[in-house]
Order: C-alpha cells, then structure tokens, then sequence
C-alpha cells in the first residue's frame, strides 16, 4: 500500500507541478497582451495628435505659399502641392500595408516560455 500511497504522491505533486507552471504562463499571456494594448492605445493618441498638428502645418504653409504666388503662378503651385500630396499619401500608403502584412511578435515571450518547458519536460532519448 505505501508504494501505491507514494506514487499517488507522486502523481499529484506532478499534476500540481504542471498546473503551477500553466498558471505561470497564462499570467506571462496575460501580462503581454495588456502591454499590447496599453501600447497601442498610446501610439494611437500620439499618433493621432502628430497627425493633427502636421495636418495643421500643411494646410497652412499650402495656404501660404499660394498666397505668395497668387498673381503670378497660382495654378502651378496649387498642382505641384497636389502632386507632392498624392504622392506623400502614396508612400504612406505603401508603409501601412508594410507594417499590416508584417509578423507580429505578441506572445513570442509566452511561446518561447513553453517550448523551454516542453524541452525540460521530454524525456532524453
């Protein structure tokens, strides 16, 4: 009865063991997607003013440098900042796409975390 008592024992400080070692992972998740978020959340408000602020200065140095060339070559001006504008929102466009169809590395802590306990859990050959 002892061994079977032992090895009942044994099972249940393994079961414990592999339970703890879940927890512990799913509170690294947990703490990785909540710095996920918080980091979007402040790159999108910082973003969002930047563009905001930008957006401002271009209207303005726009308004600008057309009033400099009213009587002269107003339509030029004004087709040179709708060219130089397409083209802008061309290149931002292409950047966007890049980084939508980059590999996010959310939870590449958490991955990595239980392939060293897989590793550590196999038995050697």
């Amino acid at each position: 009865m002892s061994e079977s008592g032992g090895l009942m024992e044994s099972l249940k400080r393994m079961a414990g063991t592999l339970l703890a070692i879940f927890q512990t992972r799913l509170e690294l998740l947990s703490i990785e997607v909540e710095e996920e978020r918080l980091n979007i959340k402040q790159m999108l408000l910082y973003g969002s003013i930047a563009l905001l602020f930008f957006a401002l200065a271009t209207i303005l140095l726009t308004t600008f440098v057309v009033v400099v060339f009213w009587d002269s070559y107003r339509l030029q001006v004004l087709a040179s900042f709708i060219v130089l504008y397409f083209v802008a929102g061309l290149l931002a466009w292409n950047a966007l796409n890049g980084v939508a169809n980059r590999k996010s590395k959310l939870f590449s802590a958490s991955l990595a975390a239980l392939a060293d306990d897989r590793d550590q859990l196999t038995p050697l050959p």
